[in-house]
């Protein structure tokens, strides 16, 4: 074997460690440029910068990410540790670590929840009887006479509700059936309150709604029980749950879907829901054909050279962002570990005044003082009880007495236009205006007919 030369050494290329990470930056951003991420978030840290910095890991591997503010601000989850998502984005080199890493753009989260799986297979064993076919659903009266509603009789919801319908059509005949509208009760409450405008066919159409919520505040409007009482009703419905984006299975149901409580009440007394939907449904592909267009744009400009400057400065940037953020959080560790210590020393200082007298017979005071504050309390909370009792049988005999307390019943006091009190059917004549006060609130409203039996 032929030995070389002492001092003799082949050619061979050095490269420096900044050189090599940035070939392997440039490789990795060329080739994952724009990928999707599946797996499980962990490590979670938000930055007071607004950046986030997390993991995404499966069984076998892990991936560090990072989504910047300005990403982040346009994103409708944030990540959180433990959450199955979907995430979007590219895949680059954090040069000061030598770290590749994920840049985060969009992030969705991946699977079903148990009470998202009840829901679509209701949906799918309704759609099987047929209870969403647009052949059953009936058209809303042109000019309805009395409306009922079913939501609940507190909150902003009814107050809109009945502002709007008196805007939209002052005299309208509007009947209130108050029920839960979550929680344990409140299908058994919309159940009856659906059967009562069936029965009585007091009304020409009726609004079942609420405010919105997450999807186990909207639950009572995905029971098997609420659509069917829906669909057995003879009067036409219009399903108002939650907002734009919350669809439940009474809105399936349902003769009419408004996308929130108050434009039901717009549609109720007008139809103009076709329009409304196709303008709304229009902005929202022109707004998702012209992002998608700008990012595509915005991409391929990155990808020019005459761009590549502003790139190359925006991932500088983003290292400088995350170094800040390293800094900071060391930072705070540093200020923790600190008070830890003082808060150490201090207790360490203050165990050693207990051996001095004065301590101890402040303790001896002390103990003395709360010796008789515990025979003092007993006879104080006797007589708080005592003075309780005595007021609540007060209370309980004024509520009594209350004229207040008989409109709570459901009864109502009648005045005429000059604010005497109606007692008889003969004070009136057709046409007179009347104030019927109730025990929340006033109306007025207009005789039609009179009755003496």
């Amino acid at each position: 074997m032929q030995q070389l030369p002492l001092g003799f050494a082949p050619d061979r290329r050095i490269f420096t460690v900044s050189e090599l990470t940035t070939q392997v930056r440039e490789l990795l951003e060329d080739r994952f440029a724009d990928v999707w991420v599946g797996g499980e978030i962990s490590n979670t840290r938000a930055a007071p910068s607004g950046h986030y910095y997390f993991t995404l890991k499966d069984r076998d591997a892990q991936l560090r990410c990072v989504c910047f503010r300005q990403n982040a601000l346009y994103l409708k989850l944030k990540p959180q540790d433990g959450l199955a998502a979907l995430v979007r984005g590219r895949v680059s080199v954090y040069e000061v670590r030598g770290e590749y890493q994920l840049y985060v753009e969009y992030l969705e989260p991946q699977g079903y929840g148990a009470l998202q799986l009840a829901f679509e297979q209701l949906k799918r064993k309704l759609a099987a009887e047929g209870l969403f076919d647009e052949e059953r659903k009936r058209p809303l009266p042109e000019f309805p006479r009395r409306i009922g509603i079913v939501t609940s009789p507190r909150g902003a919801v009814i107050s809109d509700m009945l502002r709007i319908l008196e805007r939209r059509f002052e005299g309208l005949q509007i009947l209130v059936y108050p029920v839960l509208v979550q929680g344990d009760g409140a299908a058994d409450d919309i159940c009856k309150a659906l059967r009562h405008f069936s029965d009585t066919r007091c009304v020409d159409v009726v609004i079942v709604g609420r405010g919105g919520g997450s999807l186990e505040d909207l639950w009572a409007f995905n029971e098997e029980s609420v659509a069917r009482a829906i669909a057995e009703c003879p009067i036409p419905v219009i399903s108002a749950v939650g907002h734009q984006a919350d669809f439940t299975i009474a809105d399936f149901v349902a003769d009419l879907r408004a996308p929130t409580p108050s434009a039901a009440a717009e549609l109720v007394i007008r139809q103009k829901s076709e329009f409304v939907e196709m303008i709304s449904g229009v902005e929202r592909r022109l707004v998702q054909a012209v992002r998608y267009r700008l990012a595509i744009t915005g991409r391929r400009l990155l990808e020019t050279s005459v761009d590549r400057a502003t790139a190359s400065l925006r991932r500088r940037l983003g290292a400088l962002w995350q170094r800040v953020d390293e800094r900071e959080f060391q930072l705070r560790q540093a200020v923790v570990r600190r008070l830890r210590t003082a808060e150490a020393r201090y207790r360490d200082a203050r165990q050693s005044l207990v051996v001095l007298d004065l301590r101890v017979r402040l303790a001896q005071t002390r103990a003395q003082l709360e010796g008789r504050r515990e025979r003092l309390m007993p006879l104080m909370a006797w007589r708080l009880e005592a003075s309780r009792s005595k007021l609540e049988s007060l209370d309980r005999q004024m509520r009594q007495l209350s004229p207040l307390a008989i409109l709570e019943r459901g009864y109502a006091i009648v005045e005429a236009s000059d604010g005497a009190i109606i007692r008889s059917s003969e004070q009136t004549a057709p046409g007179d205006s009347l104030g019927v006060r109730l025990h929340q609130g006033r109306l007025r409203v207009r005789v039609e007919d009179r009755r003496f039996d």
